[in-house]
């Protein structure tokens, strides 16, 4: 469906993808992980046909992909996106008349729940606001790949609660692929069937979620029982306070033992020590 073929993307003598290949074959929600400057939205750009690429090949559904051939299928929503200034009324049946897939029906239902006011103007709504009729005309395209870029920016709790509710309802009902760049990390792992995390414009993991809940996981104990119990595992961060000591892990699981304990690792911990604290423990 969507494939990275040797990407390298240059900004000057800045190089924001660099050999970048990844297959996605399958719909579902995937989070896109990375820290500032890693090559997320650079990547989104990439598959939406709005910045080409310095070499290697982008293709949705085997059909090239670039700035004279933007993809269809794919509808990419940026942070901050612009929309004409009416009201959203106006805005829905525009986009309606544009492309004869878009569901009105589920869109009027999602700005409902959502407390949208219909009746504003685009520019009288709040930054968050605007952020959300966007993501909604994207939500509601019938469009098979939707990219979105920070959707959540601006939203308060209760509304990336609504948020991530309506998206997981919304590939259930139509089976999309949906690429979600954000850094509130926790929240999207609640929905998110796949990862692929970034690091300094090249893949760092692509894997599926239950995966992650398998194999990553904290050991916390007196430091020699630990060290002795994740000798040869995957350390990718640890912390020490006094003679105890926390190590996070992405490998296979220890034997449960009185002399330790063994907990799950948020997906927080587990981007930052995968990025940041990765360390080889012998």
């Amino acid at each position: 469906m969507i494939s990275f073929q040797s990407i390298t993307k240059d900004y000057g003598k800045i190089t924001a993808l660099r050999d970048f290949s990844l297959n996605i074959d399958r719909p579902g929600i995937y989070c896109l992980l990375g820290r500032n400057g890693a090559g997320k939205t650079t990547l989104l750009k990439t598959l939406a046909g709005h910045i080409p690429a310095t070499s290697g090949a982008v293709t949705v559904n085997d059909k090239p992909v670039g700035m004279m051939a933007m993809p269809e299928e794919v509808f990419f929503v940026e942070t901050g996106a612009a929309q004409f200034n009416i009201r959203l009324t106006s805005l829905f049946a525009a986009a309606a008349r544009i492309n004869p897939a878009f569901d009105m029906d589920f869109a009027f239902e999602m700005a409902r729940r959502f407390e949208l006011d219909l009746t504003k103007r685009f520019k009288q709504l709040s930054f968050g606001m605007k952020a959300m009729a966007s993501t909604l005309i994207a939500l509601s395209s019938g469009r098979e790949i939707l990219l979105l870029d920070e959707p959540v920016l601006g939203f308060d709790p209760v509304m990336r609660k609504v948020f991530y509710d309506l998206l997981h309802e919304s590939c259930a009902q139509k089976p999309t692929t949906v690429i979600v760049s954000t850094h509130i990390i926790d929240e999207i792992a609640k929905v998110a069937e796949q990862l692929i995390i970034i690091e300094k414009g090249q893949l760092k993991l692509f894997c599926d979620m239950n995966e992650v809940d398998e194999k990553a996981y904290s050991v916390t104990g007196l430091a020699e029982h630990v060290a002795a119990a994740t000798e040869g595992l995957r350390v990718i961060g640890e912390t020490k306070a006094g003679g105890f000591l926390s190590r996070y892990i992405y490998d296979r699981r220890v034997e449960t033992s009185d002399k330790y304990s063994v907990s799950a690792l948020s997906l927080q911990d587990f981007f930052i020590g995968l990025v940041g604290g990765e360390k080889e423990v012998m």
